[in-house]
């Protein structure tokens, strides 16, 4: 029973290394909603109200 175990907890250890950084993930998708919110910006400041 004691091999199960530790082969089962061997195996989730190996699972979660590949989980990426959840500051990276929130990280990368704020710079891409600013990056937009920026062209957006970009865009309509030049452009008259209809």
């Amino acid at each position: 029973m004691l091999t199960a175990f530790t082969i089962a907890l061997a195996a989730e250890e190996s699972v979660n290394e590949a989980v990426p950084n959840h500051w990276l993930i929130g990280g990368i998708t704020l710079a891409i909603l600013l990056v937009l919110l920026g062209a957006l910006l970009a865009f309509g400041a030049g452009r008259e109200h209809s």
